[in-house]
């Protein structure tokens, strides 16, 4: 397609449902207070590694801030006598280092703002609450019509996206909701085709998709207006919460925890599934199912935030499916999430791993069945599309949709092959960061196995082992070189090599060419004389040096031949001046 060739500008490279990891490398004291030097991880890439210092204060200021979640964090009280000794800095360092694994490893806490600033200041340092209204107040300008009643704060988990409840003038009763939020990472498509496809989101009549007002792009972000629902979300009902509320007091640590009946999740299931199959026939992706993006009606289910795909937004469950190599479609993530939603509506809350390794009791054996089924037949079979879900086993056949003829605007044929296009480069997308991923497990595994106590040991014993080997290979060549040396210095005998009374053979012997024949190997160079067994006395030296010049002149001249072995004897002595 001619609109990939050139990639489109406006969008946040950034994702940021991608993990942070944060380890405390050091700590340095100044004079009034002590300072701890952070290592923060984005991923798996060593490229995206920085460094943060933080003081205690800090750590306590965001702490205070989390305090709205109503969890128990475990964090180190301030202490004003001894807080300088090293003993306590390093008590305290591990305590913080214990904070900070707690708040990274948890789903909300850590894609929370206050999160993100402390430990990615660079990349979170803007105001998105006053970027936003910027931008609605550039799009009020053209509609007159519309007016901010008051920010929505905090409602949402999206930090790049905010939420204003609004009112028409000439409907000045109705409260209404806009949403605001930059384009992501997985925006693929050309400013032409997204606003093309924003403006049939309005003409959608569907009896499970929550109805869209307005919707319009510019090339950096989008608006969405939708009705106000004062029920709220079908994770507000779960979690007995007020939509207007912030999204960490809400869901992060709900006080009533208690699943739906079993006729709500068969009537929400059935429905949920009908509009996933609808999206999925009509080429538009999706992936972005979870509680909080379905609105109740009643006894309703519609699905919301439809055109988070076309702007390329990260889905919330993103950390949990890039684990797996074999969810890599967007299908195979919406059959993933609405596992995910199952579980939620049967216990009351999102599943603590993924796969589940046990169901708790539930009033129905079906659901468990139905989360099994899902869980561990579509997951772990890598079979993850809508129509698989839908076979469900025959006692499981409750949740079998009936699909019915809607009218609706018809996407052009030219604008789905323009999704199809941009679907592909999502997957593709996620499949790399689910290879690296992949590959980083594995050498993770590997280092960990490594340097395993076990592995420790096995190692140090191998290498003594060979050691032994090593050195009783050696005793056993000196002890035959030294038994060779012997028996030829008793009988007089040597060997030719060694002899000196038998010079090498000339190189050019048998070749008249004066070179060596192909076949033929370069000689040897000859090995040091051996080993003389005979018994020297103890030779004096005089003060001129008469003494060291005999014996030298013995060796050289028993070298060369002139000189006997028993002459050797007679001259060991010599004259001492």
């Amino acid at each position: 397609m001619a609109f990939m060739e050139k990639p489109p500008v406006g969008k946040v490279l950034l994702d940021d449902t991608v993990a942070l990891t944060a380890v405390i490398e050091a700590s340095q004291s100044l004079q009034s207070h002590t300072e701890y030097i952070i290592r923060v991880q984005r991923g798996v890439s060593s490229e995206s590694s920085w460094q943060v210092i933080r003081r205690y204060s800090d750590f306590d200021m965001l702490n205070n801030s989390l305090q709205v979640s109503q969890r128990k964090l475990q964090f180190s009280p301030k202490k004003l006598i001894g807080n300088m000794d090293r003993e306590f800095i390093a008590e305290r360092q591990k305590g913080l280092q214990n904070y900070l694994n707690i708040i990274t490893s948890h789903h909300m806490l850590s894609t929370c703002e206050q999160v993100k600033k402390f430990l990615d200041p660079n990349n979170y340092s803007v105001n998105y609450t006053e970027i936003a209204l910027q931008q609605v107040s550039m799009f009020f300008r053209s509609e007159p019509n519309w007016e901010v009643v008051e920010p929505l704060k905090d409602i949402g988990w999206r930090i790049r996206k905010r939420y204003f409840l609004i009112k028409n003038k000439d409907q000045p009763k109705e409260r209404q909701v806009l949403s605001w939020a930059d384009l992501g990472p997985d925006k693929y498509l050309s400013d032409k085709d997204l606003q093309s496809l924003i403006k049939l989101l309005p003409s959608w009549s569907h009896p499970y998709i929550y109805p869209v007002t307005f919707a319009t792009t510019s090339e950096s972000s989008a608006l969405v207006i939708r009705m106000y629902n004062e029920k709220g979300t079908l994770k507000d009902y779960i979690a007995k919460a007020k939509p207007k509320d912030p999204f960490l007091k809400k869901y992060c640590n709900p006080k009533k925890i208690q699943g739906l009946e079993l006729q709500q999740i068969r009537t929400f299931g059935k429905q949920i599934l009908e509009v996933l199959k609808f999206c999925h026939e009509k080429g538009f992706p999706y992936g972005h199912l979870h509680s909080s993006n379905v609105m109740l009606d009643g006894d309703t289910c519609r699905l919301l935030d439809l055109e988070n795909s076309l702007l390329g937004l990260p889905s919330y469950y993103r950390p949990y499916f890039t684990q797996f190599r074999k969810i890599n479609t967007v299908e195979s993530i919406d059959v993933y999430c609405f596992g995910h939603l199952l579980y939620e509506m049967t216990y009351g809350r999102p599943p603590d791993s993924v796969p589940v390794d046990s169901f708790l009791p539930t009033p129905s054996v079906s659901i468990v069945l139905i989360s099994e089924y899902i869980a561990c037949s579509a997951f772990c079979a890598g079979v993850h599309t809508i129509s698989v879900t839908l076979q469900l086993p025959p006692s499981l056949s409750f949740m079998m949709p009936k699909l019915q003829h809607l009218q609706f605007k018809k996407i052009p044929t030219k604008l789905k092959e323009v999704l199809k296009t941009a679907k592909e480069c999502m997957e593709k997308r996620l499949n790399e960061e689910q290879k690296m991923i992949h590959q980083h497990r594995r050498l993770t595994r590997a280092q960990s196995h490594h340097g395993s106590e076990e592995e420790k040991k096995k190692r140090k014993i191998l290498a003594r082992k060979k050691s032994r080997q090593i050195a009783s290979e050696n005793g056993e060549d000196y002890s035959s070189k030294c038994s060779n040396s012997n028996n030829n210095s008793g009988s007089g005998a040597s060997s030719p090599l060694t002899s000196p009374s038998s010079p090498t053979p000339p190189h050019t012997a048998g070749n008249s060419a004066g070179t060596l024949p192909v076949s033929t190997p370069p000689p040897a160079a000859p090995p040091p004389p051996p080993l003389l067994d005979v018994p020297i006395k103890p030779i004096p030296l005089s003060a001129n040096g008469a003494g060291r010049g005999a014996l030298l002149s013995s060796i050289q001249n028993f070298k060369k031949g002139s000189l006997k072995k028993s002459e050797i004897d007679d001259r060991s002595t010599p004259v001492v001046s």
